[in-house]
């Protein structure tokens, strides 16, 4: 086995330059600099016809080496420069570990991982760690340079420890600012600025202390959950991701009770079989039960809640806000008029008991993306019959459910179960050819 993988990678020398396919050599470097590397990677690097990387690590070598280059963050520029000068002995200086979110990362995948040796250091991340004395077994890392806060913040939500390259626009405060927005707050956040140089700072303190400070362009941010902490907010306790209590949306009396009860909403939601970022039409969302929970499964999404009754639209934004969603658009009208200008859903679901509910499921069905999912729940079995005809003819397959439930009472210490009307369920997925 041994042989075998010295044939693939080739064996590493002060002798060799390098391997007979590998004409660069990416080398990183510590915070100590040039003193930090081992005797075998300085003869590497001395070997170098054209050596590349930030002045401040070259300058030791411009002696011995034909020529050194700094293309500052232009990795374009460094790629057309590369492939000028492929037949040459090439060693580019990097920080860290080349191929953690680094130079190595990028050039392997532009001009293949056959090209190029990597010799890694001490990464940035990792000095981070160190410095704050914090383990990142299974931590969740990142570099905002390359995702949203947006994205970062929902991924942060249900870690235990995280790492953040920052950057100019994406700051620690920015950061910070953002996940308290998300009520967000049961992290320790730790700031490391300038690390490995003489003005190396580390600054501790809670979401809100970094929020309210400025920091060097060059800093890693690491937030670690604090001991006991909930897995959410303080006043996001005792909700679920779905199939809440139906108490806990606000309702409009004397309509109260009138909301998709949670039994079939859990049911209703995963029939959607929604994904992190799915479109999503409630239509006759009440006061948004359904639409809040698929917000909640689907954060990087949208949900649309149309509903036409005033009093109902109005409690939708309100209940959005009790659940801390922000990815659920109240839209007040009528069907299909009220959907004309949104976007085209993955997902569908109807709410009703009208005598229109086999129209709408028909003018919805038509926006329906090929392969969405529609949902539809009723209480009439004369809509039962003609949404099903409906969906049988357009989709091939329906699924049909009943359901019967009875909740249970105490009455004189003993139980007894009252029981409330059936409510039918209907399921289809959208060929991709309708």
């Amino acid at each position: 086995m041994g042989a075998f993988s010295t044939n693939i990678l080739g064996v590493l020398s002060s002798e060799s330059f390098l391997s007979s396919n590998e004409s660069i050599c990416i080398v990183g470097v510590g915070d100590d600099g040039v003193d930090g590397l081992t005797a075998s990677t300085v003869d590497i690097i001395k070997q170098a016809e054209v050596l590349i990387g930030p002045g401040r690590f070259t300058e030791s070598f411009q002696s011995n080496v034909g020529e050194a280059w700094d293309p500052g963050s232009d990795y374009e520029a460094l790629l057309v420069r590369l492939d000028s000068i492929a037949n040459q002995k090439i060693v580019v200086l990097a920080a860290g570990d080349p191929l953690f979110y680094g130079t190595a990362r990028f050039l392997c995948d532009r001009l293949g991982k056959s090209r190029i040796r990597v010799i890694p250091n001490v990464s940035t991340m990792q000095l981070a760690f160190a410095r704050v004395k914090e383990n990142w077994d299974e931590a969740y890392l990142t570099d905002l340079g390359n995702q949203t806060i947006e994205h970062v913040v929902q991924k942060i939500r249900s870690t235990e420890r995280v790492g953040v390259f920052t950057n100019s626009e994406s700051t620690p405060a920015a950061l910070a600012t953002a996940l308290l927005a998300a009520r967000i707050d049961y992290f320790t956040a730790y700031v490391c600025e300038n690390l490995g140089s003489p003005d190396e700072r580390v600054t501790s303190g809670t979401l809100e202390e970094v929020a309210a400070q400025s920091f060097a362009p060059l800093n890693v941010m690491i937030l670690v959950r604090r001991a006991s902490a909930p897995d959410r907010p303080t006043e996001m306790i005792g909700k679920r991701l779905f199939g809440n209590p139906d108490e806990m949306f606000l309702q409009t009396k004397p309509k109260r009770g009138l909301l998709t009860p949670s039994q079939i909403r859990c049911l209703a939601l995963a029939e959607l079989n929604l994904g992190p970022t799915s479109v999503v039409w409630d239509i006759g969302a009440g006061s948004g039960s359904v639409a809040i929970e698929a917000g909640q499964i689907s954060p990087g999404g949208e949900v649309y809640a149309i509903e036409m009754d005033v009093d109902d639209f109005a409690l939708i934004g309100q209940n959005a806000e009790r659940f801390g969603v922000s990815n659920v658009f109240p839209i007040h009208g009528a069907a299909p008029n009220a959907w004309h200008d949104l976007p085209n859903p993955d997902a569908i679901f109807i709410g009703g008991t009208g005598r229109q509910l086999a129209t709408i499921v028909t003018d919805a069905f038509a926006r329906l993306k090929p392969g969405g999912r529609i949902v539809a729940d009723m209480a009439s079995i004369d809509n039962v019959s003609d949404v099903q005809t409906f969906l049988r003819e357009a989709a091939g397959d329906v699924k049909i459910w009943m359901f019967n439930v009875a909740k249970g009472n105490y009455q004189l210490e003993r139980v007894r179960f009252e029981a409330q009307n059936p409510i039918f369920v209907l399921s289809a997925i959208k060929p991709d050819n309708a």
